[in-house]
Parts: structure tokens; C-alpha cells; sequence
């Protein structure tokens, strides 16, 4: 593990990433325990201090942990996919906010992956999956429920979808895309759209699901992709009208 001190980049994130690509590589392997402080301080040549600072980076990112006592130190921890899920949905929510993602990209980003992996949960779906999306659209049909408790039900019923593949690389990958988008979405349509026509369109999802019946599925998520993008138009469009 090597960093460049000529380099204008920070020194405890060029050892925080020396690190971090030895873990990627298999060069350090899960809880292989790390040389100690000064071990480091003396092998890059710099202060404990910012070794410290560094170990704290790849704590927050949790790549290592601490372990106290006389057996302890910083281990290469295991990195757990809920873990990583709810960083990714984070960054997620903090590119599509920070860079200003139009309505139109976000949902057709969502969906098109969404799609991609209902043929998955049609063919390997649980009964607590099934059990889940007709227990939000049992939700969603209740005519008390707030905008906010209806959004909630929104997301709980896709990522029930997307878990349902059973496949945890997609659920990760598609994490950023139902519960980073999908309040996003909510947001800007939620004054606009029509709840029994939700509702419709998620129990012929899930219908679709129970049968395994993808094409069906693939159907009715077109379906809703085209009625949301018609929702975000009309609301762009009334935006555009109160500003005129």
C-alpha cells in the first residue's frame, strides 16, 4: 500500500483509498486485522494523526471496525448489502436533487430497471413478498390515508417488487432507483394523480406476479410509467401557467 506525498490530495484519503482498493483486491481479506497506528504512521510516512483520520473515513464508509482491549484494533469488517443499500440510496437522492435530474429521466430510469426485474419476481417471488404488495394496496385504499402515508405505501410496495427477484445485487442496484426516485416522483405528483387509478394499476401488477405472468406485469408497469410521465407534464405545465 503506497500514497503520493507530492500529491495535492488530501494524505488521509490517499491512505484511506490505499487501503480501501487492498480490501477490494482480496489483498486484505474480511476481518483481517490492520496494521496498528503507528504501524501505519511508520509504513506511509506520515502523522498518527492522520492515519486516524483516515481509519475514521473507512469507519463512516463501513469498510473497517474497531475492536477494543488486548486483542483489539481496526478489522476489515464484512460489508452487509443493507448497509451499502442505504448509502447508495442516500448518494442517490443527493445526485438527482444536487444536479437538478429532470421528472422525465428519473422516471424513465426507474421504470426501465423496474421492468427488468419483474420477469425475475414473477418467477421467484415469496409469499411474503405477494403478502406485502397486497397489504399496501389494501393501504393505499384507505380513504383516510395522508399524501405521506400513501407515498410510504408507494415505495413499500415497489421495493417489495424488486425484492421479490430474489436477487440482492438487484436490489441494491435497484434501492437507489425505488427509494431514491420514487418519493422524488411522489412529490411532484402526488396533487395530480388519481388514487383508484394507483391502486388499479398495483393490483394488476401484483395479480400478474401471483400468476407469473411477466408480460402482464412488463403491461401494466408501461402503464404506469406512461400515467406518471402524464402526471409530471401536467404538473410542469400548471407550474409553467402560475408563473406566466
Amino acid at each position: 500500500m503506497k500514497i503520493d506525498p507530492t500529491s495535492k490530495s488530501d494524505l488521509s484519503a490517499q491512505i484511506a483509498k490505499s487501503i480501501r482498493d487492498a480490501i477490494i483486491s482480496g489483498d486484505m481479506i474480511v476481518d483481517e486485522r490492520l496494521p496498528s497506528e503507528s504501524e501505519l504512521a511508520d509504513q506511509f510516512d506520515v502523522s498518527r494523526p492522520t492515519v486516524r483520520e483516515a481509519l475514521k473515513r473507512l469507519a463512516a464508509q463501513n469498510l473497517i471496525r474497531t475492536q477494543r482491549g488486548a486483542t483489539g484494533g481496526a478489522f476489515v469488517r464484512r460489508l452487509s448489502y443493507d448497509e451499502a443499500r442505504a448509502q447508495h440510496v442516500t448518494t442517490s437522492t443527493l445526485l438527482l436533487s444536487m444536479n437538478a435530474v429532470d421528472f422525465q429521466t428519473a422516471c424513465e430510469a426507474r421504470y426501465a430497471l423496474e421492468r427488468a426485474c419483474a420477469p425475475l419476481s414473477a418467477q421467484r417471488r415469496t409469499p411474503d413478498h405477494l403478502a406485502t404488495m397486497r397489504a399496501e394496496i389494501h393501504r393505499q385504499s384507505q380513504p383516510g390515508l395522508s399524501d405521506e402515508g400513501f407515498c410510504d405505501s408507494d415505495v413499500a410496495f415497489h421495493r417489495a417488487l424488486v425484492d421479490g427477484a430474489g436477487n440482492p445485487v438487484l436490489s441494491y442496484q435497484l434501492g437507489g432507483a425505488v427509494e431514491a426516485m420514487q418519493p422524488l416522483m411522489n412529490m411532484i405528483t402526488f396533487t395530480q394523480r388519481n388514487r383508484d387509478r394507483i391502486v388499479e394499476l398495483h393490483t394488476a401488477i401484483a395479480n400478474a406476479i401471483e400468476a407469473n405472468r411477466p408480460h402482464d406485469a412488463d403491461a401494466a408497469l408501461s402503464e404506469l410509467t406512461a400515467y406518471t410521465l402524464t402526471l409530471g407534464e401536467q404538473v410542469m405545465a400548471a407550474r409553467v401557467a402560475r408563473k406566466g
